[in-house]
């Protein structure tokens, strides 16, 4: 019934690493398009390195290891710094603590060769956090390695291939070395040396990025289409039906996968009962597959991403008929309220992603995952008293451009990044995948994240979720909003983007996201800017309804196959789902 983290590595991503080697290879020396998804696999070595720190006096043992972690931190693709928690902030401070009189790190007592060696890679690991609580130490510990005769503290990393080929083949077999419990050989500084070696490759194994391209405007609607939708859900169910990889299972030719078969399984829950046999034979097979799939820990997942999938595992299988997947899903709240960025993982409500939760294994949470999370909580019962939740809201509130209750402010690059006032929301507290409006307050630079329509609805359903009322000043300012920016065209938001198809990317999740926060609000119709009012069931149910264009009944983004939306499997698991959503409750 359980599946171990080691158990899978062991089945399936060793043998899976080791067969993509002379793939890799080949690729690379053909400079034709392929990415190892170095940043995906960084992150859980990440987490266990975090696991290792001192919460104590926020070291990672020795000068010399602390370092090397705090440097893998800050290079790693995330690019780790100061504000994502104490992680590093702790470690700093303590790095900083270390440095002798002479600009030395480590006691005179030490040899002069590990003086040197402490020295160098502090300075190296100091770079990424240079301001003026670490400028003047900085530049001592220059001048001390200066008068060693060393001029150049990057001279302590190791020389590593620029060539994409060897860069990929080393990627791969550093990965195929690591253990069950993503560290290399249990030792924090390798580890930490590690994660820096992959993360210089990330860049080498990317494919270049091509042009945008164009962005073909939606079909046209009508209200009427929305009498289709019970044929098109039965349509789309039954294309997914065509797309099993195996019984109750979705995936790719390689294999199933949790994370697409748990949003297929909750889209397919959409079809109204009683279901046609091979649907509910599916339902079934897929929600035992599901429930096979927990950890000890109550997390549901194959090896990645465990927040994303175990929420939309929990929304699957809450859906099922009576009691039979109570304690999977009691395991599963459990694991994902243990995720949560809070004081039990060294977080203090000061902090810049208190109360948020990531993907799992990323140490910097998301407004995205914690919508999924708090649905999940939502769906297995967790009530709304519950301290998660009003941690979550602290979490929200800094993601929302509303002042009054955003104390974000952050100095980066000499440029202040702080809340803005229309509402809206970005995707994690100061940042956007819309990016910033450049302003100016009291004669200094400051960076506002840009609002825009799906992380606004999802902040808007995820203040409902954690209990406030519709009347609450923080859910009328999102409301008014998504008021002002009605649209069924695109994802509102990105008019500055210099890419014609930005507006559509993740535009699925951006219907799906839509309905479940007005379901969840109660009103049946918003009014746009110009004071019109829209019967948002009919116009959405309508909009995709028009958007099922393909013969073999399925969805597609054909502008942005971003976020795997050029999966047919995946889009036509957002559009079901969303039309279930645009039902009226009973009894309404």
């Amino acid at each position: 019934m359980l599946q171990s983290t080691h158990t899978f590595i062991l089945r399936n991503l060793l043998p899976l690493l080791l067969a993509l080697l002379p793939t890799v290879s080949h690729a690379l020396a053909q400079d034709t398009p392929f990415e190892l998804d170095l940043k995906e696999a960084i992150d859980p070595s990440i987490r266990w390195i975090r696991g290792q720190q001192d919460r104590e006096n926020g070291s990672y043992g020795t000068i010399e290891s602390t370092a090397w972690v705090l440097h893998a931190m800050a290079s790693s693709p995330r690019n780790y710094g100061r504000s994502d928690g104490a992680f590093v902030r702790d470690g700093v401070r303590w790095l900083i603590a270390q440095q002798e009189e002479d600009g030395a790190y480590g006691a005179k007592s030490l040899t002069p060769a590990a003086r040197l060696k402490n020295t160098s890679i502090a300075s190296v690991a100091l770079y990424h956090f240079l301001d003026e609580t670490t400028r003047d130490g900085y530049a001592k510990g220059l001048m001390f390695l200066a008068s060693q005769g060393v001029d150049d503290p990057q001279g302590v990393l190791p020389i590593r291939t620029k060539d994409r080929a060897e860069a990929g083949k080393r990627a791969v077999r550093l990965l195929a070395a690591r253990q069950a419990n993503f560290s290399w050989k249990d030792s924090l500084q390798l580890t930490a040396q590690r994660v820096a070696e992959l993360s210089q490759y990330r860049n080498l194994l990317k494919p270049a990025s091509s042009s945008a391209g164009d962005a073909a405007a939606l079909p046209n609607w009508n209200t009427k289409d929305a009498k289709r939708t019970d044929q098109a859900i039965a349509k789309g169910a039954a294309y997914l039906l065509t797309q099993q990889v195996e019984p109750g299972r979705w995936g790719s030719p390689r294999g199933a996968d949790a994370g697409i078969s748990a949003m297929v399984l909750g889209a397919l829950s959409a079809v109204p009962e009683p279901r046609q046999e091979d649907i509910q034979k599916a339902l079934d097979q897929g929600l035992k597959w599901l429930a096979s799939l927990q950890h000890e820990d109550g997390s549901i997942h194959t090896g990645m991403l465990a927040n994303y999938v175990t929420s939309a595992s929990i929304m699957a299988l809450s859906r099922a008929k009576g009691d039979q997947y109570d304690e999977v899903l009691q395991k599963a709240q459990a694991y994902i309220v243990q995720l949560q960025a809070d004081e039990g993982e060294g977080y203090s409500a000061g902090d810049r992603y208190y109360g948020g939760i990531g993907y799992g294994g990323d140490e910097r949470p998301d407004l995205s995952n914690l919508q999924m999370a708090l649905d999940a909580l939502s769906a297995s019962g967790l009530k709304q008293d519950h301290e998660a939740y009003a941690r979550a809201i602290k979490f929200l509130e800094r993601c929302q451009n509303r002042s009054e209750s955003n104390d974000i402010q952050i100095l980066e690059e000499g440029v202040i990044i702080q809340s803005g006032e229309d509402g809206g929301a970005g995707y994690a507290p100061g940042s956007s995948k819309a990016e910033y409006e450049i302003t100016t307050r009291d004669g200094k630079p400051v960076k506002v994240p840009r609002s825009y329509g799906s992380m606004t609805y999802a902040l808007f359903k995820c203040y409902l979720l954690a209990g406030l009322d519709r009347e609450d000043p923080r859910v009328q300012a999102a409301w008014h909003w998504l008021g002002q920016n009605w649209t069924l065209d695109q994802n509102p938001g990105f008019e500055a983007s210099r890419d014609p198809t930005a507006a559509y990317q993740g535009l699925f999740y951006y219907y799906q996201g839509m309905a479940r926060a007005l379901d969840l609000s109660g009103a049946e119709n918003i009014t746009d800017a110009e004071g019109i009012v829209h019967p948002w069931r009919t116009e959405l149910s309508a909009r995709i309804v028009t958007l099922q264009s393909r013969i073999d009944g399925s969805w597609v983004n054909v502008n942005a196959p971003r976020w795997w939306e050029g999966n047919p499997v995946l889009a036509t698991s957002y559009a079901l789902s969303t039309l279930d959503a645009c039902r009226v409750p009973e009894g309404r």
